[in-house]
């Protein structure tokens, strides 16, 4: 596994799209997480994460809600903020929420201006292919950097109906080929594949230039995503094979908090050394 200290771009002073473009050349993977505020936000960054994703996984992770399609533009804007004033070497990537870009690309373009300005992101992310390609060559034209996300796109889950695998069948898989062609060509730095077969993202991967993020897409693209609070074991209703926990934090936080309760409770907090 590389880590930053042995990695070919930990000097990078600042994670752009051209250094993602470099780590594909190179084939050095490229390490994504989300995130939404500004102490988690820091960790990410010093750890050494190359992108930060302000995804509007928020709606669910900050907020509780069973979707994504509640999260609002200013939503985003506040968890944009605070990311972006943590970070100093990645990549910050915001999601532009459902409702702001599909079907007028006007007020695709209002939306990606409010999430540059306002914010200070680095560049924002949308789901969708050919039907979107209005809106994100408006985008675009403003010097706005785009990454897309095609494949298990949540907020089209009321179309789906389910979270399951996506093209699986041929037709589904042939258009999402050609969507990634068509994202590349106008000129998007990167695309997210969620949740598609690993043959059909290692050939995406293969056949186009700029560089994929895999989340359930298997190991032969770019790189990976997952949401911070998965992978760290903060949610645990979610579950799927993709998912690697790397914590149990939800125990180790209840544990803490009990620990507290306890202590305040016998008058063991505070002792004499904790007092003035």
């Amino acid at each position: 596994m590389i880590t930053p200290s042995i990695s070919k771009f930990a000097n990078v002073t600042k994670v752009t799209t051209h250094v993602l473009q470099e780590m594909k050349l190179k084939d050095e993977k490229i390490a994504m997480l989300t995130a939404y505020d500004y102490s988690m936000a820091r960790l990410l960054d010093k750890a050494g994460i190359d992108v930060i994703l302000v995804g509007d996984s928020a709606s669910n992770v900050m907020a509780g809600h069973t979707s994504t399609l509640p999260i609002t533009l200013n939503e985003m804007i506040y968890h944009a903020s605070s990311v972006v004033r943590a970070v100093k070497r990645a990549l910050v990537v915001t999601d532009l929420p459902f409702g702001t870009y599909q079907g007028n690309s006007k007020e695709a373009l209002n939306s990606a201006i409010r999430i540059m300005k306002e914010s200070g992101s680095d560049s924002v992310k949308m789901e969708g292919g050919s039907e979107i390609l209005e809106s994100i060559d408006r985008i675009l034209c403003a010097g706005i950097p785009v990454m897309g996300h095609l494949g298990l796109t949540p907020q089209s889950i009321h179309k789906f109906g389910t979270y399951v695998v996506r093209a699986t069948e041929e037709k589904e898989a042939q258009k999402l080929i050609e969507d990634a062609h068509l994202l590349e060509k106008a000129g998007c730095f990167s695309i997210v594949l969620e949740k598609i077969p690993a043959k059909l993202a290692a050939r995406v991967a293969s056949e186009v230039k700029i560089p994929i993020i895999g989340i359930g897409a298997g190991p032969d693209v770019d790189g990976q995503v997952l949401v911070l609070h998965d992978m760290l074991g903060i949610t645990q209703e979610f579950s799927p094979r993709f998912l690697r926990r790397y914590s149990d934090l939800s125990e180790e936080i209840q544990d803490s908090v009990k620990a507290y309760i306890k202590d305040v409770k016998t008058v063991d907090f505070p002792n004499e050394r904790e007092q003035y």
